[in-house]
């Protein structure tokens, strides 16, 4: 899977495979995020891992949020945006942070707008 990836980041112009020096894959089973009673705890999570300045918690695993993948993204954007500027990594948390989370979902001649979460 590491050849895969890089030959992906490849083709798209990102890289050159041969700078590729290693690469890792990790297979975790059952690795879906679930909050069981301790999510209101979270802010003691990300006060901990924030005392690592080099350490950028990101997508669903990551941060313990429910992103789509372009929440994710968006997040690993940041994230690298971050990096190249040496600024505080803050600005990845205010991805997806809204009170609900919205898609929308097309439906015949309309629109139909899901409702917020609870």
């Amino acid at each position: 899977m590491p050849d895969f990836a890089a030959g992906e980041l490849e083709r798209i112009g990102f890289i050159e495979r041969k700078d590729v020096i290693a690469g890792t894959l990790v297979r975790v089973p059952r690795a879906y995020p679930a909050y069981f009673g301790a999510y209101s705890q979270f802010g003691c999570l990300r006060n901990y891992l924030d005392r690592y300045s080099n350490l950028y918690p990101i997508g669903r695993n990551g941060m313990h949020r429910y992103n789509n993948q372009d929440h994710s993204m968006l997040t690993a954007n940041a994230a690298v945006d971050a990096i190249a500027r040496g600024a505080p990594k803050e600005q990845i948390w205010d991805i997806n942070a809204e009170e609900s989370y919205h898609e929308e979902m097309i439906v015949g001649d309309g629109v139909f707008q899901a409702p917020a979460r609870s």
